[in-house]
């Protein structure tokens, strides 16, 4: 937008500058040429006093000798004869011509018949002018004046540069001035547009400031209004999801009481254990929605220096699955997790993804199916993966679509949704494909820097091709040990 404003007014002022330039500058020349030949003519007619008072060669010669055309030799005088007239008394005399002459005789009999002045061009370089003058005897003289091309176009060079420099510096402060408005107009939109672009990535305390023209001064208010109406949408929705989670108690509080009254033995104390966890859950939920402020970057993200161990989490969360496992009589395997490794994810988020990562396992494949965890630190990133040796899904693409887990019966669809959120503000991705349990292999990929900022076209697929590679050298390691392991 700035440079298309240059443009358009670097090509107005220039069409204006050769509007009044070029016809100012043909003015100038005919002003030039005007006064070479007015020159001339005055000089012409300071020979005229002489010329009506005599005709002699002697005299004229002196009197052409002492004007400025004469001593510069550009003037000629061309005097006809007249005849003797008898009866009058009045005696003839010779034509003369005085000076080296530069019109042909043809030319000075058309000026002498027509009795007005006539300029000529000639072919070896300037023009001359031709200036009838009456005689005491009644002819008609011609005076000679020469004008070379010099003197017609004296100055015009000049004044054409200078009329050159004037366009040139019009043009240039022109530029100069539509730089400066395009930037004043340019600044604010482009703040506009990376804050449209930041709130899109999660940043919800973007704003921008209202200033430039009013146009965007106005764009600026109704963005950051309405920056403002989806923090209040947020807040009011985590104030539903701590309500809704909040009714939650009361039955919890029934089946608690009812878990008290089943005695003793194992399974007594696994439904204690298990109500006494829901219940840790449902207060999780509640304290993280209701304390949770409006994030300032991508969802999911934690600040500089946060985040969590996902070992940590991992084996806290299987704790917690071990025991269902048991009782399916699974099979569950860990590795990578007696390390500390850190992520960008906050606690409560990367243990929603995992739990639901492992509750799409004991969902979808029958009981006795074994399932295995592994973490692996490359350093830029974290790989987790979660495989089983179930039956698979048929169309992964499908699975990673919001709203739809596969397709498969009694799903809500938001689980991987979930993972994929989480990894994807941090620059991670998930992939499914096939275990090397021969089931369905879910890879996360979080990004060691925590940066939610999508990179560039190419960025992203080099770090992705750079992903795959590291991703499928695992994979062929993975396999040498599980077929060690068989």
């Amino acid at each position: 937008m700035r440079w298309a404003l240059v443009k358009v007014c670097l090509a107005v002022t220039a069409m204006v500058v050769v509007a009044f330039a070029v016809p100012l500058g043909l003015v100038v020349q005919e002003m030039a040429r005007d006064r070479a030949f007015s020159n001339a003519e005055r000089q012409a007619a300071a020979i005229g006093p002489t010329l009506s008072i005599t005709t002699d060669r002697n005299q004229l010669a002196r009197a052409v000798a002492s004007t400025q055309m004469g001593a510069a030799n550009r003037m000629a005088v061309h005097v006809p004869a007249v005849p003797a007239d008898p009866v009058a008394g009045v005696p003839g005399s010779d034509a003369v011509d005085l000076g080296p002459g530069w019109a042909g005789a043809d030319q000075v009999e058309d000026t002498r018949r027509l009795g007005r002045a006539s300029t000529t061009a000639l072919k070896s370089g300037g023009s001359v002018l031709l200036q009838p003058t009456a005689l005491g005897s009644g002819g008609i003289a011609i005076v000679e004046i020469y004008v070379p091309e010099g003197e017609v176009s004296n100055g015009v060079g000049t004044a054409w540069l200078v009329l050159a420099g004037v366009g040139l510096a019009l043009v240039v402060g022109s530029v100069a001035v539509a730089d400066r408005l395009g930037v004043r107009m340019v600044q604010p939109a482009q703040r506009l547009a990376d804050a449209a672009q930041q709130l899109g990535e999660g940043r919800l305390g973007t704003r921008v400031p209202e200033e430039g023209p009013a146009e965007l001064r106005s764009a600026a208010v109704a963005f950051n209004s309405m920056a403002d109406q989806v923090v209040g949408l947020l807040a009011n929705e985590r104030e539903l999801a701590a309500d809704l989670s909040h009714r939650l108690r009361t039955p919890l509080t029934v089946l608690r009481l009812n878990a008290a009254s089943l005695g003793e033995g194992p399974a007594a104390d696994q439904t204690r254990s298990a109500v006494e966890q829901l219940e840790r859950e449902v207060d999780t939920i509640i304290r993280t929605a209701r304390e949770q402020r409006p994030q300032t970057g991508p969802v999911g993200v934690a600040g500089a220096g946060a985040g969590c161990d996902a070992s940590e989490v991992i084996r806290e969360r299987m704790a917690f699955w071990s025991a269902l496992a048991e009782d399916e009589g699974r099979e569950v395997r860990l590795a990578g997790v007696d390390r500390t490794v850190r992520i960008p994810v906050a606690r409560p988020e990367f243990a929603a993804a995992l739990d639901a990562l492992l509750g799409n396992v004991f969902r979808h494949t029958p009981e006795g199916t074994r399932f295995a965890v592994d973490v692996h630190d490359a350093g830029d990133a974290v790989i987790v993966l979660v495989s089983d040796a179930g039956p698979g899904i048929d169309d992964p693409d499908a699975a990673l679509r919001r709203g739809n887990d596969g397709a498969r019966d009694g799903s809500t669809g938001l689980g991987l949704d979930i993972v994929r959120r989480v990894t994807e503000a941090t620059g991670g991705d998930v992939r499914i494909g096939r275990s090397v349990l021969g089931g369905t292999e879910v890879r996360i990929w979080i990004g060691g820097d925590g940066r939610g900022t999508a990179p560039g076209r190419r960025g992203r697929r080099g770090q992705r091709r750079q992903r795959w590679q590291r991703g499928q050298r695992w994979r062929v390691r993975r396999r040498r040990q599980a077929g060690a392991e068989g």
